[in-house]
Protein backbone atom coordinates (compact mmCIF):
# COMPACT_ATOMS: atom_id res chain seq x y z
CA UNK A 1 0.00 0.00 0.00
CA UNK A 2 1.11 3.49 -0.76
CA UNK A 3 -0.21 7.18 0.58
CA UNK A 4 -1.28 9.09 -2.64
CA UNK A 5 -1.77 13.11 -1.95
CA UNK A 6 -3.25 15.26 -4.19
CA UNK A 7 -2.31 19.15 -3.65
CA UNK A 8 -4.63 21.67 -5.26
CA UNK A 9 -4.63 25.39 -4.92
CA UNK A 10 -8.24 25.35 -2.85
CA UNK A 11 -7.99 21.71 -1.45
CA UNK A 12 -5.59 19.03 -0.84
CA UNK A 13 -6.72 15.09 -0.65
CA UNK A 14 -4.85 12.06 0.32
CA UNK A 15 -5.76 7.97 -0.02
CA UNK A 16 -4.52 5.03 0.82
CA UNK A 17 -3.80 3.06 -2.74
CA UNK A 18 -4.36 -0.73 -2.40
CA UNK A 19 -4.83 -3.26 -5.09
CA UNK A 20 -5.30 -0.14 -7.62
CA UNK A 21 -8.25 1.34 -5.44
CA UNK A 22 -8.37 4.33 -3.06
CA UNK A 23 -9.60 2.69 0.05
CA UNK A 24 -9.82 5.30 2.42
CA UNK A 25 -9.28 9.29 1.38
CA UNK A 26 -9.53 12.18 3.25
CA UNK A 27 -9.81 16.11 2.19
CA UNK A 28 -8.88 19.39 3.64
CA UNK A 29 -9.41 23.06 2.63
CA UNK A 30 -6.10 24.91 3.10
CA UNK A 31 -6.77 27.65 5.26
CA UNK A 32 -4.14 30.16 5.28
CA UNK A 33 -2.15 29.81 1.75
CA UNK A 34 0.05 32.46 2.25
CA UNK A 35 1.45 30.90 5.65
CA UNK A 36 4.27 27.76 4.57
CA UNK A 37 4.19 26.89 8.39
CA UNK A 38 0.96 26.96 7.83
CA UNK A 39 -0.08 24.62 5.04
CA UNK A 40 2.64 22.57 5.84
CA UNK A 41 1.34 22.08 9.46
CA UNK A 42 -2.40 21.20 7.25
CA UNK A 43 -0.77 18.82 4.90
CA UNK A 44 0.84 16.93 7.71
CA UNK A 45 -2.27 16.54 9.59
CA UNK A 46 -3.52 15.13 6.89
CA UNK A 47 -1.36 12.38 5.98
CA UNK A 48 -0.59 11.39 9.84
CA UNK A 49 -3.86 9.34 9.96
CA UNK A 50 -2.62 7.38 6.92
CA UNK A 51 0.43 6.14 8.16
CA UNK A 52 -0.43 4.67 10.80
CA UNK A 53 -0.96 1.28 8.47
CA UNK A 54 2.17 -0.24 6.87
CA UNK A 55 2.16 1.88 3.98
CA UNK A 56 5.66 1.50 2.12
CA UNK A 57 5.81 5.80 1.00
CA UNK A 58 4.29 8.32 0.22
CA UNK A 59 3.30 10.12 -3.49
CA UNK A 60 2.33 13.43 -3.64
CA UNK A 61 1.37 15.35 -6.84
CA UNK A 62 2.13 19.49 -6.92
CA UNK A 63 0.46 21.90 -9.34
CA UNK A 64 3.63 23.13 -9.73
CA UNK A 65 7.19 22.48 -11.70
CA UNK A 66 9.34 19.82 -9.59
CA UNK A 67 12.89 19.45 -9.27
CA UNK A 68 11.84 15.73 -9.01
CA UNK A 69 15.15 14.22 -8.18
CA UNK A 70 14.98 16.24 -4.84
CA UNK A 71 11.69 17.09 -3.81
CA UNK A 72 11.41 20.44 -4.50
CA UNK A 73 8.58 22.32 -5.63
CA UNK A 74 8.32 25.81 -7.41
CA UNK A 75 5.91 28.48 -7.69
CA UNK A 76 2.77 26.12 -6.54
CA UNK A 77 0.04 27.63 -8.19
CA UNK A 78 -2.53 29.28 -6.17
CA UNK A 79 -0.10 28.72 -2.88
CA UNK A 80 1.45 31.91 -2.54
CA UNK A 81 3.58 30.48 -0.03
CA UNK A 82 5.11 27.88 -1.53
CA UNK A 83 7.79 29.46 -3.87
CA UNK A 84 10.69 27.16 -3.45
CA UNK A 85 9.78 24.49 -0.63
CA UNK A 86 12.05 21.43 -0.53
CA UNK A 87 8.78 19.02 0.30
CA UNK A 88 10.23 15.71 -0.34
CA UNK A 89 12.86 16.50 2.53
CA UNK A 90 9.84 17.91 5.13
CA UNK A 91 7.62 14.82 4.59
CA UNK A 92 10.26 12.28 5.22
CA UNK A 93 11.88 13.69 7.90
CA UNK A 94 8.18 13.87 9.51
CA UNK A 95 7.25 10.36 8.66
CA UNK A 96 10.23 8.68 7.86
CA UNK A 97 8.88 7.07 4.95
CA UNK A 98 10.22 7.58 1.37
CA UNK A 99 8.14 10.12 -0.53
CA UNK A 100 8.18 11.04 -4.45
CA UNK A 101 6.86 13.98 -5.59
CA UNK A 102 5.84 14.92 -9.09
CA UNK A 103 3.86 17.75 -10.97
CA UNK A 104 0.00 16.86 -10.61
CA UNK A 105 -1.02 16.21 -14.06
CA UNK A 106 1.72 13.69 -14.44
CA UNK A 107 0.02 11.93 -11.38
CA UNK A 108 -3.25 12.15 -13.64
CA UNK A 109 -2.05 10.07 -16.42
CA UNK A 110 0.64 7.91 -14.54
CA UNK A 111 -3.04 6.65 -12.56
CA UNK A 112 -4.97 5.98 -16.13
CA UNK A 113 -1.64 4.10 -17.17
CA UNK A 114 -1.34 2.22 -14.37
CA UNK A 115 -5.06 1.97 -13.13
CA UNK A 116 -7.54 3.47 -15.50
CA UNK A 117 -8.54 4.03 -19.09
CA UNK A 118 -4.55 3.89 -20.46
CA UNK A 119 -3.88 0.52 -19.18
CA UNK A 120 -3.09 -0.97 -22.66
CA UNK A 121 -1.69 1.62 -24.42
CA UNK A 122 2.60 2.18 -24.06
CA UNK A 123 2.12 5.85 -24.98
CA UNK A 124 -0.22 8.11 -24.19
CA UNK A 125 -0.69 11.78 -23.29
CA UNK A 126 -3.16 12.70 -20.68
CA UNK A 127 -4.62 16.31 -20.52
CA UNK A 128 -6.22 18.07 -17.68
CA UNK A 129 -8.48 21.02 -18.72
CA UNK A 130 -9.68 23.60 -16.13
CA UNK A 131 -8.21 26.76 -14.56
CA UNK A 132 -5.01 25.73 -16.95
CA UNK A 133 -4.33 23.26 -19.62
CA UNK A 134 -1.58 21.20 -18.12
CA UNK A 135 -0.56 17.70 -19.86
CA UNK A 136 1.16 14.63 -19.07
CA UNK A 137 3.45 12.35 -20.97
CA UNK A 138 3.48 8.30 -21.14
CA UNK A 139 6.88 6.84 -23.07
CA UNK A 140 7.29 3.04 -23.44
CA UNK A 141 5.01 2.56 -20.53
CA UNK A 142 7.65 5.34 -18.20
CA UNK A 143 5.90 8.74 -17.11
CA UNK A 144 8.15 11.40 -19.16
CA UNK A 145 8.68 14.20 -17.16
CA UNK A 146 11.97 16.22 -19.09
CA UNK A 147 14.85 17.67 -16.93
CA UNK A 148 12.90 20.16 -15.03
CA UNK A 149 9.34 18.22 -15.03
CA UNK A 150 8.23 20.67 -17.59
CA UNK A 151 7.99 18.49 -20.87
CA UNK A 152 4.39 18.51 -22.37
CA UNK A 153 3.35 22.07 -21.83
CA UNK A 154 1.50 21.89 -24.45
CA UNK A 155 -1.08 24.72 -23.44
CA UNK A 156 1.76 27.11 -23.62
CA UNK A 157 2.76 26.74 -27.54
CA UNK A 158 2.00 30.32 -29.43
CA UNK A 159 -1.43 30.30 -30.96
CA UNK A 160 -3.37 32.97 -32.29
CA UNK A 161 -2.76 36.28 -30.31
CA UNK A 162 -1.66 34.05 -27.16
CA UNK A 163 -1.13 30.73 -26.01
CA UNK A 164 -3.06 27.48 -26.60
CA UNK A 165 -4.16 27.57 -22.55
CA UNK A 166 -5.86 30.91 -22.98
CA UNK A 167 -8.06 28.80 -25.70
CA UNK A 168 -8.78 25.78 -23.94
CA UNK A 169 -9.20 26.68 -20.21
CA UNK A 170 -11.78 28.43 -18.36
CA UNK A 171 -10.58 31.85 -18.51
CA UNK A 172 -11.85 31.17 -22.70
CA UNK A 173 -15.51 30.53 -21.28
CA UNK A 174 -15.28 34.02 -19.03
CA UNK A 175 -13.79 36.30 -21.62
CA UNK A 176 -16.79 34.57 -24.12
CA UNK A 177 -19.42 34.69 -22.31
CA UNK A 178 -18.75 36.58 -18.58
CA UNK A 179 -18.87 33.42 -16.36
CA UNK A 180 -17.04 30.20 -16.08
CA UNK A 181 -17.22 27.19 -17.59
CA UNK A 182 -19.25 25.33 -15.13
CA UNK A 183 -21.75 28.33 -16.21
CA UNK A 184 -21.12 27.67 -19.33
CA UNK A 185 -22.10 24.53 -19.36
CA UNK A 186 -25.42 24.98 -17.22
CA UNK A 187 -26.40 27.25 -19.65
CA UNK A 188 -25.50 24.61 -22.75
CA UNK A 189 -27.83 22.21 -21.06
CA UNK A 190 -30.73 25.03 -20.95
CA UNK A 191 -30.48 25.26 -24.60
CA UNK A 192 -28.79 28.71 -24.63
CA UNK A 193 -27.93 29.00 -28.20
CA UNK A 194 -24.58 31.35 -27.62
CA UNK A 195 -23.16 29.09 -25.22
CA UNK A 196 -23.57 26.02 -27.37
CA UNK A 197 -21.70 27.99 -30.35
CA UNK A 198 -19.22 28.96 -27.73
CA UNK A 199 -18.90 25.38 -26.67
CA UNK A 200 -18.45 24.38 -29.98
CA UNK A 201 -15.59 27.17 -30.91
CA UNK A 202 -13.59 25.76 -27.39
CA UNK A 203 -13.69 22.31 -29.54
CA UNK A 204 -12.00 24.05 -32.22
CA UNK A 205 -9.59 25.44 -30.50
CA UNK A 206 -9.09 21.67 -28.45
CA UNK A 207 -8.55 19.90 -31.72
CA UNK A 208 -5.35 22.52 -32.11
CA UNK A 209 -4.36 21.20 -29.09
CA UNK A 210 -4.68 17.36 -30.18
CA UNK A 211 -2.95 18.29 -33.59
CA UNK A 212 -0.04 19.63 -31.41
CA UNK A 213 0.00 16.61 -29.33
CA UNK A 214 0.27 14.31 -32.51
CA UNK A 215 2.63 16.32 -34.63
CA UNK A 216 4.81 16.36 -31.17
CA UNK A 217 4.38 12.69 -29.91
CA UNK A 218 1.84 10.78 -32.17
CA UNK A 219 0.73 8.60 -29.30
CA UNK A 220 -1.73 5.88 -28.98
CA UNK A 221 -4.30 6.98 -27.10
CA UNK A 222 -5.02 11.08 -25.58
CA UNK A 223 -7.10 11.15 -22.18
CA UNK A 224 -9.10 13.94 -21.12
CA UNK A 225 -9.38 14.58 -17.81
CA UNK A 226 -10.19 18.16 -15.52
CA UNK A 227 -13.96 19.84 -14.71
CA UNK A 228 -14.24 20.99 -18.40
CA UNK A 229 -13.97 17.39 -19.88
CA UNK A 230 -16.99 16.89 -18.35
CA UNK A 231 -18.64 18.82 -20.68
CA UNK A 232 -17.35 17.02 -23.70
CA UNK A 233 -21.27 16.09 -25.33
CA UNK A 234 -20.81 20.17 -26.39
CA UNK A 235 -17.41 20.25 -27.63
CA UNK A 236 -16.28 16.59 -29.03
CA UNK A 237 -18.23 16.78 -32.61
CA UNK A 238 -16.68 20.38 -33.31
CA UNK A 239 -13.27 18.94 -32.12
CA UNK A 240 -13.13 16.38 -34.41
CA UNK A 241 -14.62 18.49 -37.26
CA UNK A 242 -11.71 20.26 -36.82
CA UNK A 243 -9.03 17.85 -36.88
CA UNK A 244 -9.63 16.97 -40.54
CA UNK A 245 -7.05 19.23 -41.84
CA UNK A 246 -4.14 16.94 -39.92
CA UNK A 247 -1.24 16.11 -42.28
CA UNK A 248 -1.75 12.64 -41.26
CA UNK A 249 -5.33 11.17 -41.52
CA UNK A 250 -3.82 7.50 -40.82
CA UNK A 251 -2.31 8.50 -37.26
CA UNK A 252 -5.36 9.87 -36.69
CA UNK A 253 -7.19 6.86 -37.30
CA UNK A 254 -4.78 4.73 -35.39
CA UNK A 255 -5.91 7.70 -32.26
CA UNK A 256 -7.93 6.83 -29.54
CA UNK A 257 -9.00 9.92 -27.59
CA UNK A 258 -10.63 8.84 -24.32
CA UNK A 259 -12.61 10.85 -21.36
CA UNK A 260 -11.36 9.82 -17.55
CA UNK A 261 -14.26 8.81 -15.46
CA UNK A 262 -12.42 7.62 -11.99
CA UNK A 263 -12.56 10.91 -9.55
CA UNK A 264 -9.81 9.41 -7.75
CA UNK A 265 -7.16 8.73 -10.67
CA UNK A 266 -4.84 11.12 -9.72
CA UNK A 267 -4.68 9.91 -6.18
CA UNK A 268 -3.78 6.94 -7.63
CA UNK A 269 -1.35 8.14 -10.00
CA UNK A 270 0.21 9.77 -7.19
CA UNK A 271 0.73 6.73 -4.96
CA UNK A 272 2.02 4.75 -8.21
CA UNK A 273 5.50 7.47 -8.46
CA UNK A 274 6.61 5.20 -5.45
CA UNK A 275 6.93 2.74 -8.34
CA UNK A 276 7.92 4.18 -11.37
Amino acid sequence: MNIGVDIGGTNIRAGIESGGYITWQNQMALENKHSLPSTLNQLMDLIRPFTKYPVKGIGIGVPSVVDVNKGIVYNVMNIPSWEEVALKEIVENEFNLPVSINNDVNCFILGEHRFGLAKKYSSVIGMAIGTGLGSGIIIDNHLYTGRNCGAGEIGMLPYKDSILENYVCNRFFEDSLGIDAFGAHEAALAGNKKAIEVWEEFGVHLGAVVKAIMYTYDPEAIVLGGSIAKANAFFQESMLASLKDFAYPESLRHLTLLLSENENIALLGAAALLDD
